[in-house]
């Protein structure tokens, strides 16, 4: 691992930082200031960004890079301001909006969240978690982002890249394992400087820690501003051998590939598409149907053999 080795081994029984209480407000200090910093200028850490987008870029942001998301939330925030402007259109046209970020269901649910709010909340996005949870497509992770970054409230927000730091710097294992709600949460929340505004900082700071130094593979310790208080780090990095995470099937050749290539031709079409325009998609006749079958049971499109298939709305 590039920058790993470069660190001598301690014994953790040096680490005085690095168990209970004072381990985690050590990190949580030290995360702060790196954070401060060296925070990436990202738009919706901009002051006054706003709830929605906020929200429209927590659900672009999953599973899909930074770079990818950057350019397309802001066609999809000119476009569509608030949630009431999405909501006038058709599910079709954020469907469209959303071209190859991949996961394009998340583009339906970005479209019903956004009508809820409109009819339901005065086309304000909700502050309150188990309101944001109401919202169709809104998941814990997402609920309290937005209750975080853009209401600053106190709560605790974990994702993969939030998880595999606090494993590593608490627990002293190289990967988090199978995600654990609870366990996962309490231990983000006592990172949490009791201060709102500084335990928003904590949080985005555990979260770019996480992206940019403490990554999955070749992780560089050598710049971490928390490697002196690294449980991990002093043991010596031992070999996880826990049990392992999910990990996503390989793209190449997968039903996602075939998914992708068909609904870019219904993106690219304004009239359904025929069985035969889509046989292209994969060599495997029956995939081709398989995949069709599955876009219109999540609602990506609709048809059939004897008309074609388009988007929704």
């Amino acid at each position: 691992m590039v920058g790993v080795t470069q660190l001598p081994r301690r014994d953790p029984s040096s680490c005085t930082e690095a168990t209970g209480s004072t381990a985690t407000r050590a990190i949580s200090g030290t995360i702060s200031r790196w954070y401060l910093e060296n925070a990436r200028d990202l738009p919706w850490r901009a002051p006054g960004y706003g709830a929605w987008g906020v929200l429209v870029s927590e659900i672009m942001l999953q599973q899909t890079q930074v770079s990818r998301v950057i350019p397309r939330l802001e066609e999809w925030l000119q476009r569509w301001p608030t949630p009431a402007a999405l909501a006038a259109e058709p599910p079709s046209a954020a469907v469209r909006m959303w071209d190859r970020l991949g996961y394009p269901r998340r583009a339906l649910a970005l479209h019903a969240a956004a009508t809820v709010i409109a009819e339901q909340h005065g086309d304000v996005v909700p502050d309150d978690v188990d309101a944001l949870l109401a919202l169709p497509g809104i998941g814990d992770y997402t609920a309290r982002a937005v209750a975080v970054f853009a209401y600053g409230q106190r709560h605790p927000v974990v994702d993969t890249n939030v998880r595999r730091v606090l494993a590593r710097a608490l627990r002293g294992v190289g990967e988090a394992g199978p995600p654990a709600t609870r366990r996962d949460l309490a231990e983000m929340a006592a990172v949490l400087p009791e201060d709102v505004a500084a335990s928003t900082v904590v949080n985005a700071g555990v979260m770019e820690l996480g992206q940019v130094v403490c990554t999955a593979r070749n992780p560089r310790c050598d710049v971490c501003p928390v490697a002196h208080l690294c449980a991990w780090r002093a043991a010596g990095y031992p070999v996880y051998d826990g049990p392992a995470a999910p990990k996503q099937a390989r793209f190449e050749g997968s039903d996602r590939q075939v998914r992708g290539r068909i609904m870019a031709e219904l993106r690219a079409s304004d009239v359904p598409v025929s069985r035969t325009e889509l046989a292209g998609a994969d060599q495997d006749p029956a995939r081709v149907d398989r995949v069709l079958a599955g876009l219109v049971a999540d609602g990506l499109a609709v048809g059939d053999a004897r008309v074609g298939w388009r988007l929704p709305g």
